[in-house]
């Protein structure tokens, strides 16, 4: 899988992901959301946003190198019982992206920006969700620094000025352009068209045990080969 459309599609669909930094301590494995960074990914280009919860952003160094990011889509065992002839060995079909790229650091207003879009991103089109809290006049407006009502703002930035040391620390938001993307599509042999009659109604009706992960794409590709 080589298409950049095709790994953004990927992204969308399956954005809690998997990122792996190496530290001057080892490495180090965190889960969160991500997000395409739509106005600047053009192109080939791939952007992403996504946050760090404390003290998570210490532990990756973020900032200071390389971090891999892994996307993990649909996925299942492939079992040689759906072959009805000739040697097959088991498998795992599963659709993978790594992504490669140096955390870009936001100001204190881009983190809050970004941490607006990461929320509104996953908020939409629930009822009484964040967005549309913020259409009803909750939140007055989209731009940086506006999100939070203003007692609220002017607490906090009274805060911080007052005890910058005792301030109150949020997850830490960051921008990554991806540098490098190894991705796999891995459609498991024998061709589809060999699966038995019998066991291609048994998959198609759920009948045969399958992983969480399982996804209608390994369904597909069996309907297609087999059309």
């Amino acid at each position: 899988m080589t298409d950049p459309a095709e790994v953004r599609r990927l992204i969308r669909a399956h954005p809690w992901a998997t990122i792996v930094s190496s530290t001057t301590q080892g490495l180090v494995a965190s889960h969160y959301p991500v997000i395409i960074d739509e106005s600047a990914s053009t192109g080939d280009d791939i952007v992403l946003l996504s946050h760090f919860g404390r003290p998570d952003d210490e532990l990756h160094e973020l900032g200071e190198h390389e971090i891999l990011i892994i996307v993990q889509g649909p996925h299942d065992y492939v079992s040689p019982s759906w072959y009805g002839n000739g040697e097959v060995i088991p498998t795992w079909d599963h659709v993978t992206a790594h992504l490669y790229g140096t955390p870009e650091i936001l100001s204190p207003e881009e983190n809050f920006a970004a941490l607006s879009l990461l929320t509104d991103h996953f908020e939409h089109g629930r009822p009484g969700g964040h967005v549309a809290r913020r259409r009803r006049g909750a939140l007055s407006s989209r731009r940086a620094g506006d999100r939070r009502p203003a007692p609220a703002r002017d607490a906090i930035r009274g805060a911080r000025e007052a005890q910058p040391e005792q301030a109150p620390r949020g997850p830490r938001a960051h921008r990554r352009a991806i540098r490098r993307v190894q991705s796999a599509a891995r459609r498991g042999d024998p061709p589809r068209h060999s699966v038995t009659e019998p066991s291609f109604r048994a998959i198609r009706s759920r009948s045969i045990p399958r992983t969480p992960g399982h996804s209608a794409a390994v369904m597909e590709n069996i309907a297609v080969s087999r059309s």
